[in-house]
């Protein structure tokens, strides 16, 4: 099983006539998360800082990870979480007004944890990068249709 297996994405969300402040509350409300983003199957709040964020996607796994808040900037519209769990690693987003409604760019880096991703990662890395992506379409077409 190898031992350090690490993911970057970047992903950039546009939201029609969203104002930026709207997003930037959508996304600090993890416990309404899976209103929104289907492949968030549940969120437990564990502290004022911390949530448990339990997801699936396309693929029979699932990840499991506590979100630990770093940075909530309202007025820079940002924010940064700590991910611990099946990833380790920095989610990142940074919020603002363009062309008519709101971008969202979200940053992660991540190590898998999770023994099933290490084990599988030099055979499976196009399926789990392909999931991802698929995850993230879905969250970003929950959180137009939330903010609409």
């Amino acid at each position: 099983m190898r031992e350090s297996v690490e993911y970057s994405f970047r992903s950039v969300w546009w939201l029609p006539t969203a104002l930026p402040e709207r997003v930037f509350d959508a996304i600090v409300d993890l416990e309404a998360y899976p209103r929104w983003w289907p492949d968030v199957q549940s969120v437990r709040q564990v502290d004022d800082d911390t949530a448990r964020i339990v997801c699936r996607s396309r693929l029979p796994y699932r990840i499991v990870v506590a979100m630990h808040r770093e940075q909530q900037d309202a007025e820079g519209l940002r924010v940064r979480v700590r991910l611990s769990g099946d990833l380790d690693g920095v989610l990142a987003g940074a919020i603002r007004a363009d062309a008519g409604g709101t971008t969202l760019e979200i940053t992660q880096h991540v190590r898998a944890r999770k023994p099933l991703l290490r084990r599988l990662d030099v055979v499976a890395r196009p399926f789990f990068r392909a999931n991802h992506a698929w995850m993230m379409r879905r969250g970003h077409h929950g959180l137009a249709g939330y903010l609409a």
